[in-house]
């Protein structure tokens, strides 16, 4: 499952796991999201931090509830803060609280599916993934 209020970040996610073999749920919003957690049996879910309404801290905490082995994979796009620097990493704070693994916008597909990989292959195992925050090399266009 994706929860992104981005249409083209939904797309282009869903057509990368699709083509990797995967079935994909998305939802514009936490609230649409946490509907679908209830009623469908989803492998992953994919969170963004930021969105409207109910954010992605908030999502992750009322799936948690619903859901405790549900790994959730956080992605963001840009920090709060105009300066870099001294911005909050909501990344690294999502892991603290329940995230198995980040990614920062824009992210390579191979680090895509590679953070898919993992939290399923440690589901499967019934061990927790190690989280993991990945961002895109600084020179990145």
């Amino acid at each position: 499952m994706l929860i992104d209020d981005d249409v083209a970040v939904q797309m282009t996610v869903r057509l990368l796991l699709e083509r990797a073999g995967h079935s994909v749920v998305t939802a514009d919003d936490g609230r649409k999201g946490l509907a679908l957690c209830k009623s469908g049996d989803f492998d992953l879910l994919f969170l963004d931090i930021f969105m409207p309404g109910m954010d992605g801290f908030e999502t992750m905490r009322m799936v948690r509830q619903q859901r405790p082995q549900m790994p959730i994979i956080v992605i963001s796009g840009r920090p709060i803060s105009s300066e870099a620097d001294s911005a909050p990493d909501f990344l690294t704070m999502a892991t603290k609280l329940g995230a198995i693994s980040s990614l920062q916008k824009p992210f390579r597909p191979a680090d895509l599916l590679a953070a898919v990989t993992g939290c399923l292959e440690a589901a499967e195992r019934g061990s927790p993934a190690r989280p993991a925050v990945l961002r895109p090399p600084r020179n990145a266009p």
